[in-house]
């Protein structure tokens, strides 16, 4: 017998892989984010205006069934970096709340890491921070950007339920915001199992790449997300042409609601480790479901 909740899922499908091939696929919005110039307003027409406007409504308002409270125990760790749409991370906030959960701390990545501009400063943090911690915490062999990552998550995320920080996630903590790599919401905050990176613009690739790769080994489960224009020919498009996209789970199109919840599903998936690549650019389609 097909259960209430079923048939949401297969709705919710629906109309998210609708609304992300009218906003973001082979509708007329294929090439917004390679144009300035172009706006919804500019190229929807009425009737795809109406469509977005009841596939935004459908999703926000099935959402909280859908999650089914599966984000309950477990703290998300949100990550932005430079360029992010704060709108987006407004929504995306507004959705994990919506599926049981909070965020845990919000953590600013400052351009100075997510540029590659002060290489010489990541790497000798790490290798500070590597002698000071517990052994082992840490790949001491790791390259410099992926033995950042790994001291970034530990400073972040846990791999079991909501916990305080120890003395050693305090320490990476407090240098990494002492070296203005990261700004932190609260200090204070708890270690999170889930860790959501919500992309901004002109990251360095190799740099995404080794941040996201040392935070997978920290976490129980990471989500990178970014907007459509992202996913087209931005930071999500580079990481998920890079080996360390296969770690985690990626999202596209969080500008818009269908994105946020998508990557709220994402989250919930990734208590499993299932990962894949989601959205109206995902080649696993255009949300975790299932």
């Amino acid at each position: 017998m097909i259960s209430y909740r079923q048939h949401v899922v297969s709705l919710v499908a629906v109309f998210l892989a609708l609304a992300a091939g009218v906003v973001l696929g082979g509708g007329p919005l294929s090439d917004l984010g390679r144009d300035d110039s172009a706006t919804a307003a500019d190229t929807l027409d009425a009737g795809d205006q109406r469509t977005l406007a009841f596939a935004e409504q459908f999703a926000a308002t099935a959402a909280p069934q859908l999650y089914d409270g599966g984000l309950r125990q477990r703290s998300v760790a949100l990550l932005t970096a430079p360029g992010v749409d704060e709108e987006a991370v407004t929504g995306l906030t507004a959705q994990i709340e919506a599926a049981g959960s909070s965020v845990a701390g919000r953590y600013d990545l400052g351009t100075e890491l997510l540029s590659g501009s002060s290489k010489t400063l990541v790497d000798t943090l790490g290798t500070q921070l590597v002698e000071q911690v517990e052994s082992g915490l840490v790949d001491a062999e790791a390259t410099t950007y992926v033995r950042i990552g790994q001291l970034l998550g530990r400073a972040v995320a846990s791999t079991g339920r909501p916990e305080r920080p120890g003395s050693d996630a305090e320490t990476v903590r407090q240098s990494l915001v002492a070296a203005e790599l990261v700004t932190a919401s609260d200090e204070d905050a708890r270690l999170a199992p889930l860790v959501l990176l919500v992309l901004g613009e002109d990251a360095e690739p190799t740099v995404l790449a080794g941040l996201v790769s040392g935070l997978a080994t920290t976490a129980t489960g990471v989500v990178v997300a970014g907007d459509a224009a992202s996913a087209a020919n931005g930071d999500l498009a580079d990481l998920r042409e890079d080996p360390a996209a296969t770690q985690v789970t990626t999202v596209d199109g969080v500008e818009t609601v269908l994105g946020q919840v998508s990557a709220v599903l994402a989250l919930v998936r990734e208590i499993d480790g299932t990962g894949g690549s989601f959205g109206a650019s995902g080649e696993a389609g255009p949300v975790p479901l299932g």
